[in-house]
């Protein structure tokens, strides 16, 4: 089962600059909650845009570069190979950014998104999701409030 987690506006912004362009404390706790005891498949840029190793995770970073090797990570240079050194994992999560994500649409199994309200300045974006291929199974909206400057849903889709 591989999953891709991600966070996108309705214009499927992901961010800019390499980084976020909102805070939202509750999608993040729900990121570690998903995430944590899995590996973690990202893009070199995803990777270096973290301040340091996210805990009780293993991380797989997909790069170009030969002579990429930060400490306590796993580096490969496909998704394929990511996916094969994440097989002991019955739940790999795909992280990002952009262009990993693209790469994952042909073989993630579930999609866990969360839908921020809004549309924003990027410079990533988050694929189209095709209805002819994924059904939306769960959703579950949350308002604005005081740590949370956008509205947002969490959605569930399964491959059909």
């Amino acid at each position: 089962m591989i999953t891709m987690i991600a966070a996108a506006a309705e214009n499927d912004a992901l961010g800019k600059d390499n980084d976020l362009v909102w805070h939202l404390p509750d999608d993040f706790k729900r990121f570690k909650q998903l995430t944590t005891g899995h590996f973690i498949i990202m893009g070199r840029k995803t990777f270096e845009s973290f301040p340091k190793l996210l805990p009780n995770r293993t991380h797989v970073i997909i790069t170009r570069q030969k002579d990429y090797q930060p400490e306590n990570t796993i580096v490969v240079h496909s998704l394929e190979k990511a996916l094969e050194v994440s097989e002991d994992d019955p739940n790999p999560f795909i992280i990002g950014g952009g262009e990993i994500y693209k790469l994952g649409m042909g073989v993630a199994d579930i999609i866990e998104l969360t839908r921020v309200h809004g549309s924003v300045e990027a410079d990533t974006f988050f694929p189209k999701i095709d209805p002819s291929k994924w059904e939306l199974v769960k959703e579950e909206f949350h308002p604005k409030d005081d740590r949370h400057n956008f509205d947002f849903t969490y959605l569930t889709y399964h491959r059909k």
